[in-house]
């Protein structure tokens, strides 16, 4: 069986009454504070930035390495350009772009 009795005097568990009640309102502000819109919507778009920030970061990294390795195949390791494929290129660019201008003007006639 349990122990019932109780040594502690009125004022005591008065006391001990009044600790418990601002502890549990404490909890209770704790709570509202959690459950409140304004607090789930800030926590929602903290995950949202977050999950942002993350793929941005990833997605700079990738950019990062095609850009190093599209630059490695047309500047050597002392940074001098390999004309050998710069030109080819440089070459295709202009045709295209020659092709491009030259559809712009018969569509204009």
């Amino acid at each position: 069986m349990a122990d019932t009795s109780d040594t502690r005097t009125p004022a005591e568990i008065e006391a001990d009454i009044r600790r418990r009640r601002e502890v549990l309102a404490e909890t209770l502000d704790e709570i509202g504070v959690r459950v409140h819109p304004k607090t789930i919507v800030g926590d929602a778009k903290a995950k949202v930035v977050a999950n942002l920030d993350h793929t941005v970061g990833r997605a700079y990294v990738q950019v990062n390495r095609v850009v190093s390795d599209v630059r490695a195949q047309f500047v050597d390791e002392e940074g001098a350009p390999r004309l050998e494929r710069v030109v080819p290129v440089a070459l295709v660019a202009v045709g295209l772009v020659g092709l491009l201008a030259l559809g712009v003007r018969r569509r204009g006639r």
